[in-house]
């Protein structure tokens, strides 16, 4: 039975959920659904646009920030260190040894529970139809917003056939016409011969904000994501917006600009009547009726770690690892080919969003934390330019390996998306300097009715607590030493006991097998001596750890405390909230613990 309604009442969810939409958006995925749902939608936060003219020139088919795959040769030489380190530690050979006619027979680890998953993982993925099938089916859709989805295989037109000739041999009829954006996975798996480019709006915990990749653009494709899902996936036109609210799930990454811009966009451009944010960390907690814990959140692209106390998170615990679950899935094809098992194919995972998708699949099937040698006999498929998708059968080795870069993220190199150089950043959306009590120009895009009344737009968020990302990055450390560090700056004996023995795995990556017990192993081992601290634990999690702070949010809304904290549309399009009136945003780093009695009784 759901967790969450054993302790709230059921027709609350069905009373106030009905009409409270739950966003929580990610570097890779967004996690979008109706409060009463029992699971959001999961959807790859990306969108493939067509290009057309001038923009085919110089071709990009992904607009990102510079992607660097060449790996320095320091970091070669950091990452094979790394990975004897870990060789040592899980007792398999060395990068350097060669188990070439050893006599003692190899310790294999137990792969064969996965097998049934793993027929469901090998299967091919087939290209994206891009072509609308008639002239009255988009008729009788609005512009953009064409069904793609990326998870009904029964909605998807398999394009082998056409992919297999020139597109100068496809007919040409006037039914034929491509679809101007297509979001979602169907976004990723877009043949590189089709004349789209792929956007990721969300990159490493931020906007994507690039000199290739202007905010105004970053912001023009989250709303276009997100108003397809919702009439796509939730079946909410935007004539009946204003009947709904929304609660939005920030990651701890984003800064205040960031969440303005989020809230503008919910808002003002796809017009919910009332929206609120609140933290990832917090609703995480309260996705798995908890009032204290070191939340560990795993993301694809981002790894945070946050301490909340008693239903208040505690901004200075907050920890951000720039390395995830795609660092993992790009580790494992690195191991693959270091111990050439990966069949002579061209695989990136970078320039080819279809390559990342099959190596997360096959991260999901077979990267597990044992001890000994790890291996499977798996199928990896091939996605060359302008030919249907091959398959290979091969021994994949060292599974246990790429996962444990968790813990050594040299073995990851974690730098292939390098931050943007300052001199990038032309308007006042400058997210790495603190510019709050500057003023700005107009935005040319915003029309002076949003901020009718105020002389400096950003007057409203004067009062609005900045916390610096530049102390919270730690690159160069582990996820166990970042979560001791995280617990230890508490600074109270009695708080950082209780944390320790209530730590919480959450995001896709938790699900790896084995990885709880290397997380209290190597937590433990990572306090300091001179810490009276000898208990450390896991808590088994009550909810999906893939979308446990979604479901948190979801409660949040139900319960539906603090409610001057909610920002209505027309406040907010006329005057960025009633400032005179007392009324603004609050954090919920601060939010008090009232609802926690009412979720533990």
């Amino acid at each position: 039975m759901d967790y969450s309604k054993s302790v709230i009442p059921s027709h609350l969810f069905g009373d106030r959920g009905s009409n409270l939409v739950v966003i929580n958006p990610g570097s890779a995925n967004i996690r979008i659904g109706l409060a009463q749902q029992d699971a959001p939608f999961i959807i790859p936060h990306c969108i493939a646009r067509r290009m057309t003219g001038a923009n085919e020139s110089p071709r990009r088919n992904v607009q990102d920030q510079m992607l660097n795959s060449q790996v320095t040769t320091a970091q070669h030489v950091e990452r094979e260190k790394a990975y004897d380190i870990i060789a040592s530690l899980l007792k398999i050979p060395f990068l350097d040894e060669e188990v070439v006619n050893n006599s003692h027979p190899r310790k294999m680890g137990r792969v064969d529970v996965l097998s049934q998953q793993n027929s469901k993982k090998e299967t091919v993925i087939p290209w994206t139809d891009v072509f609308q099938k008639s002239q009255s089916k988009e008729a009788s859709t609005a512009p953009g917003n064409e069904t793609y989805d990326g998870f009904a295989e029964n909605k998807v037109h398999h394009v082998n056939m056409k992919l297999s000739s020139p597109r100068g041999d496809r007919p040409q009829t006037s039914e034929l016409k491509c679809k101007e954006y297509i979001c979602g996975e169907e976004a990723m798996r877009i043949s590189p011969t089709e004349p789209y480019c792929l956007r990721r709006p969300i990159r490493r915990g931020h906007l994507n904000i690039s000199q290739y990749y202007p905010m105004q653009q970053v912001l023009e494709d989250i709303q276009a994501i997100w108003d397809w899902i919702l009439i796509d996936k939730l079946h909410i036109p935007h004539s009946e917006r204003n009947m709904y609210s929304a609660l939005i799930v920030v990651p701890e990454t984003f800064d205040n600009r960031e969440i303005k811009e989020i809230l503008s966009i919910v808002l003002h451009d796809l017009r919910f009547s009332s929206a609120v944010v609140h933290q990832e960390g917090l609703a995480a907690v309260f996705g798995n009726g908890l009032s204290t814990a070191c939340v560990v959140n795993i993301g694809a692209q981002v790894t945070s770690v946050i301490c909340v106390e008693d239903g208040v998170a505690l901004p200075h615990t907050q920890m951000t690892l720039r390395f995830g679950g795609e660092d993992v899935s790009r580790c494992l094809l690195w191991t693959q080919r270091h111990h050439q098992t990966w069949p002579p194919i061209r695989t990136d995972a970078l320039a080819k969003p279809i390559d990342l998708l099959m190596l997360n699949r096959l991260k999901e099937s077979y990267c597990q934390i044992y001890e000994g040698e790890v291996e499977a006999v798996g199928v990896v498929h091939s996605y060359e330019d302008g030919l249907p998708p091959g398959s290979h059968k091969t021994r994949l080795t060292a599974l246990n390996v790429a996962p444990m870069g968790l813990f050594y993220p040299t073995i990851l190199v974690p730098d292939v998306y390098p931050p943007p150089p300052r001199s990038w950043f032309k308007d006042y959306e400058d997210m790495l300097e603190d510019t709050w009590h500057i003023d700005f120009p107009r935005r040319p895009d915003v029309s002076d009715g949003l901020y009718s009344g105020i002389n400096n737009p950003l007057q409203m968020w004067d009062n609005y607590p900045y916390m610096s990302n530049q102390q919270k990055k730690e690159d160069n450390i582990g996820l166990a030493d970042a979560i001791t560090k995280s617990i230890l700056s508490t600074g109270r004996i009695d708080l950082q006991r209780k944390l320790f023995c209530s730590m919480q795995l959450i995001g896709g990556v938790a699900l790896t097998a084995g990885l709880i017990s290397a997380v209290e192993e190597r937590v433990l081992h990572a306090i300091p001596l001179n810490e009276a601290i000898d208990t450390v634990e896991v808590l088994q999690s009550r909810t999906n750890p893939l979308f446990v702070a979604w479901r948190g949010g979801a409660i949040l809304g139900v319960i539906d405390y603090g409610r001057d904290a909610w920002i209505h549309r027309e406040d907010w399009i006329k005057n960025g909230i009633h400032i005179a009136g007392g009324r603004k945003y609050k954090d919920s780093y601060y939010l008090q613990a009232q609802p926690m009695c009412y979720i533990n009784s």
